[in-house]
């Protein structure tokens, strides 16, 4: 185990919060972890430049946004969060971490394993968080991990527990322009209509069996918690025995909690139940995002917005 400044609790690794908080960070690269990462990464979501799930861990995907970001605030581009990148980031001077209070809400539930069968999964009321740590994940834009890093000890299931949690809440970026996509960054880019970034997204894209359709498409419109019309037809690796199945709403729905529909039949922008792989593994040829950057990418868009699919 790689060992983070803290100490090791039951396997997990505890941050300090005011570490966390604290603004007098010094450089940090690819590979870096604990608690300067975190704030790193809190500080650039907040700033609507997404590395996705907000881990602690310093990888390709927060590498990328340092450098979308740096290149929009005219920093130089180095990849790092290095002394002047702290600088700019650091004019956001609300806390990074907050307090938090588990409610009756949070812990009520009900809280129920996904099955890995999609016929089984299409008899279930509805695809659902798993469990109360999950959904304070996907509140927090957070691996369960962190939180549980930040929170040693912590119950997660019992209301009135406190804890200390990213402070994810900002306002969401004016309506989009247009949109990027772009294959060898694995991003989606918004831009207002005189081309200034507006906000940038760690995505999965594509695969080798469906690769991304390079060329220019205009979303059609926002399904918000969409059910999943499942057909094995479309799916290179579908079971023989799958067979068509409508999948109901929810946060493990394939799509997650929104679809983004584009021109391009069969393809979207759209959320996914695995926030932690977003950036590092396959789609179907659709645009993944975390579900909480699909959210705030489908109230900048709306019906003939282009999208420029790139390599």
């Amino acid at each position: 185990m790689l060992v983070l400044a803290g100490i090791v609790l039951c396997g997990t690794v505890s941050i300090d919060p005011a570490a966390v908080n604290n603004p007098a960070q010094s450089a940090i690269v690819h590979g870096a972890k604990g608690a300067g990462v975190v704030r790193g990464q809190i500080l650039l979501n907040r700033a609507h430049f997404s590395s996705g799930e907000i881990d602690g861990s310093f990888g390709t995907n927060l590498q990328k946004a340092v450098t979308a970001f740096q290149s929009e605030r005219k920093l130089p581009v180095s990849g790092a969060i290095d002394a002047v990148t702290w600088e700019a980031l650091n004019g956001d001077a609300a806390p990074a971490l907050i307090p938090y209070t588990l409610t009756d809400e949070d812990v009520a539930g009900p809280f129920l394993p996904i099955p890995a069968d999609v016929k089984a999964q299409a008899q279930m009321p509805a695809l659902g968080y798993t469990s109360a740590l999950e959904m304070l994940g996907e509140k927090f834009h957070s691996s369960p991990q962190l939180l549980q890093s930040l929170n040693p000890g912590a119950d997660f299931s019992k209301a009135g527990q406190q804890l200390m949690a990213p402070n994810t809440v900002v306002m969401t970026p004016p309506v989009a322009g247009r949109l990027v996509v772009s294959k060898n960054e694995s991003s989606v880019r918004a831009y207002d209509s005189g081309g200034k970034l507006l906000a940038f997204y760690s995505a999965t894209i594509g695969s080798e069996h469906d690769p991304l359709p390079i060329g220019e498409w205009k979303i059609r419109g926002v399904a918000r918690h969409p059910k999943f019309h499942y057909n094995p037809d479309l799916f290179w690796d579908a079971k023989t025995t799958d067979g068509k199945a409508t999948l109901p709403a929810g946060p493990n729905n394939p799509v997650g909690m929104v679809w983004i529909d584009l021109s391009k039949e069969h393809y979207g922008i759209h959320g996914t139940p695995e926030p932690g792989k977003i950036g590092h593994t396959e789609s179907h040829g659709c645009i993944r995002l975390t579900n909480w950057d699909a959210l705030e990418l489908a109230a900048m868009v709306k019906p003939g917005t282009p999208a420029t699919f790139q390599e």
